[in-house]
């Protein structure tokens, strides 16, 4: 009998253009727009080299990696453009001082206008990269949510996470039962379908300024 829910084989054609989309730039940081379909590091493969760190060290060779977005994820990155800055910010990565907002589509449309989810998450091994909720052994993770919009067979949502756990997003809203269009991991049939691409952005993102400890604010505008 034909597995019909065998992954296809993955091929790596990330955007080329444009090859670097800078939101800032000063001593202490560089704020990019990451597209979907580039990863934040490079992968094992040789083939998988290309990604939003090599391409701000080719034009920024200071440049160092602070926190990552899923390949299928756009929206704001910040690279530490110093050891001192790289220190900084990774604190306020682990301490939870960042804040970030995203958007997302989703297929249905939740009854309620908010929410919260507060489900432990865990590595689905066998699967993986995949993830799923575990209360046994998974993690802390939490959501909070809110619809912006809502059209005949998906809503616009924003997305706040408290946690910042591998795919916690996607599967938090699978969860809910609104799975995110265009989710190749976890969208099926119609949802799947619905987008060409992940429909899921990092909008902005809130940190404090390494330079003054100055509350800042970067913003990506959602590109679907």
């Amino acid at each position: 009998m034909m597995n019909t829910s065998a992954p296809e084989i993955f091929h790596y054609d990330p955007p080329q253009d444009p090859f670097l989309k800078v939101l800032h730039a000063d001593e202490e940081l560089l704020v990019v727009d990451k597209p979907s379909g580039l990863l934040s590091v490079p992968g094992k493969a040789a083939e998988h080299s290309d990604c939003i760190e090599a391409r701000a060290q080719a034009q920024f060779p200071e440049a160092r990696i602070v926190h990552r977005l899923d390949m299928d994820t756009s929206g704001v990155m910040v690279l530490a453009m110093n050891p001192a800055a790289h220190r900084h910010l990774g604190l306020q990565f682990e301490r939870r001082k960042t804040s970030k907002i995203y958007v997302a589509d989703i297929w249905g449309s939740p009854v309620e206008d908010e929410g919260e989810i507060d489900l432990p998450l865990i590595c689905d091994w066998p699967n993986r990269p995949k993830q799923m909720v575990c209360f046994e052994n998974g993690k802390a993770a939490l959501t909070r949510w809110q619809v912006i919009d809502r059209k005949e067979r998906t809503a616009r949502v924003r997305l706040f996470p408290h946690t910042g756990r591998s795919h916690q997003l996607r599967v938090h809203m699978l969860a809910l039962g609104y799975p995110i269009i265009g989710d190749r991991f976890y969208a099926e049939g119609e949802a799947l379908a619905a987008s060409s691409r992940l429909a899921l952005h990092a909008e902005t993102l809130t940190l404090h300024h390494p330079s003054n400890g100055e509350r800042v604010t970067f913003q990506a505008v959602c590109p679907f």
